[in-house]
């Protein structure tokens, strides 16, 4: 299962750290293509982790997308 760290840089001017994983991909390039792809389209959506809570991700309100080698602080 892999498992990596976005800081999404939203439209409003917000930034936000979270979490996706997905437990049938085993690479994490793989899952960070999979989520770039997801965020790129304006209906595309992801299901991500914020600390303990579950956030639906719109791809229409991401501006940017940072991904930290040691991950973001959740």
């Amino acid at each position: 299962m892999a498992k990596i760290v976005l800081r999404l840089h939203l439209t409003g001017g917000d930034r936000m750290d979270v979490a996706y994983e997905d437990p049938d991909v085993a690479d994490p390039d793989q899952l960070l293509d999979h989520a770039l792809s997801t965020l790129a389209d304006d209906a595309g959506m992801l299901r991500v982790e914020h600390g303990e809570r579950l956030v639906v991700v719109y791809g229409r309100g991401v501006a940017a997308v940072q991904v930290a080698p040691r991950g973001a602080v959740l």
